[in-house]
Formats: C-alpha cells, structure tokens, sequence
C-alpha cells in the first residue's frame, strides 16, 4: 500500500466513523498506531481485524513479504499503542501470540478471513498475531477535572500495571513448574506477554519520572521553596526506582529460564519502593495541584499561584 493511499484512507475512516470505500468497502478496518521503534515518532497503519471476544487480533502478514512489517517491530519496541476502532479511541497493550496460542488465534483469524492462509502459504516466516485488548465497558474512570485528578489517573495506572506483571509472572512460573518433567510439553506461553507488559509499563514510568524531573518539579519548586526537601527526596527516589527496572528488565530478557525466587525478589522490591514513591508524591504533591483544573486552558501559560508550565501536561500523560 503507498503512503498516499495509505494517508487516503486513514483520512475517510476518520471522517467516516471507521467506513471507507474501494478496496475495503464493507471491511472490519482499524488503525493501529506505533511508535516507531527509532525514531520514536508515531505511525499510523489501516489493518483488518478479528473480533475474538473482548479482544482484536491482527496479523503482521505484509501481504505474504519475508520481512515483517514495520507496525510489528514498532510495538515489539513500544507495547503501548493507539487504537481507533469506528468512532472509538482507546490505548491498548500488543501483545504478540505464542506458540500453540499463536496457531490457535492464527486459525480463528484465517476462518473469518481466508486470505491470511494464502499469505502464510506465501512466506517462510511465521506471520505474528498480536493481540489488542479492547477497553473494559465496566471500569467506568471517575471524572477528572483537576490536575490533582489527573496525577491520580497517572498512578493508578502505574499500580494496575504492577499488579498485572506480578499476576502474569505467577501464571508463567506456575505453568513452567507444573511442566517440568522430562519429555512434558513446554509450558504455555506468557513471556512474551510478560515481557510486553513490563516494557509498557518501565517505558510509561520513565517517561513521567523523567517529564516531572525536567519541567514540573523545577516550576513548583519555584514557587514553593519551602518543600525543597520533598522534591530532592523524590528525584531521588525517582534514580533509585530506575536502577531497579534496569535489573528487572534484564531478568525479564530470560524469563523463560528465570529464577522464581530471584525474580520475584527483584519485583518485590521493586513494588514496594515505586508503591511508597507514589503514597509519598500523592501526600505532598497532591495538595499543590487540588484547585488546578484540568485539562489545562490553552494555551498554556505559568500560574505563579500553582507554579505550573507548559510541560505540566507531559510529566502527566504517560501513554
């Protein structure tokens, strides 16, 4: 697909609510988009699609091609992707399937859509299946409406993800002892989803420590000399956490082999610094941003009363 027609095409789904005409007239289309793995600019792609339940897979098959496409490396190097589906928006975790799973979805995916078996037949790389969860219609968010609010969001998020690598690396370790024997079928396979939830969540973390280093903490501190010794201390929380994340992610590079109990220290550990970081900011930073509302009124401009600026938004956006 060329890039003008590609751009044509995103262009009239997005005017249309997700419809578009030609070629995929009638088609169930999506775009996904990535951010690119070097240069870290984000790429939107049109992809079909198949509904598995509560989940959308697409199929990296660059029609058949022997190199994967670029969308694919993409998201192996940043999980968090955007996802626009009709009229709906939402940010979603790729997680590319394994093994037997792999076979599993690819056939679920090939009895809708025929044509990705030729594909397959076309290429000696096995084309992935990434799996996109869609939002959860039950977890109704509360309303944000101040920057107070929307450090809260920031942080729940971060905690949600620690409880889901803590929740899928006991089920990897657990199906890994339950299939030790000699002879036994290798055990299901959830490192790579360990692996793309963790990258997620280490690159979000980052990202914030790093935002609210750079443009938030020297502003307030600005306007708020007299906490000095909060902002020091949480900067340096900020280093120590990340030294941690490094030894997490290069256990993580072997998940398969890991130690349980090596790793599970080193999450342990890992939890219980980032939970205190977090109880620590929301104690002493909270009260600074309670009566700034959100989102902020543009264009942005420093409040001497807050001491905020413009790079407020980004220390809070994390995805």
């Amino acid at each position: 697909m060329s890039q003008t027609f590609q751009q044509s095409v995103i262009t009239e789904f997005r005017a249309n609510a997700g419809k578009v005409g030609g070629p995929f007239e009638g088609a169930d289309l999506l775009l996904l988009t990535t951010t690119g793995a070097r240069s870290g600019k984000p790429h939107t792609t049109p992809l079909g699609y198949v509904r598995d339940g509560r989940r959308l897979l697409v199929v990296a098959s660059n029609l058949g091609a022997p190199l994967h496409p670029d969308w694919y490396r993409n998201l192996l190097a940043h999980p968090t992707v955007r996802v626009e589906l009709g009229g709906e928006e939402f940010d979603s975790l790729a997680v590319p399937a394994e093994g037997a799973r792999r076979d599993e979805l690819f056939a679920r995916v090939v009895a809708e859509a025929p044509g990705y078996a030729e594909y397959q037949d076309a290429t000696d790389r096995v084309l992935p299946v990434v799996v996109l969860a869609l939002p959860d219609p039950d977890a109704a968010a509360p309303p944000i409406t101040s920057l107070a609010d929307k450090l809260v969001e920031v942080h729940t998020w971060l905690r949600g993800q620690l409880r889901h690598v803590h929740d899928e690396t006991e089920a990897h370790f657990a199906a890994r002892a339950g299939h030790g024997g000699d002879g036994e079928p290798p055990a299901p396979g959830l490192g790579m989803q360990i692996r793309q939830r963790c990258l997620s969540f280490c690159q979000a973390l980052e990202f914030h420590h790093t935002a609210e280093d750079g443009h938030m903490f020297p502003t307030m501190e600005g306007y708020h000399p007299h906490l000095r010794d909060v902002f020091d201390r949480l900067r340096e929380e900020h280093r120590s956490i990340g030294a941690v994340q490094s030894a997490l992610a290069d256990l993580l590079a072997d998940v398969a082999i890991a130690e349980p109990d090596r790793f599970r220290a080193e999450l342990a550990r890992m939890t219980e610094e980032l939970t205190a970081h977090l109880d620590y900011e929301e104690e002493h930073i909270l009260p600074l941003l309670a009566d700034v509302p959100w989102p902020p009124a543009a264009p942005p401009r420093i409040r001497p009363e807050h001491g905020l600026s413009e790079g407020v938004e980004r220390a809070l956006n994390p995805l």
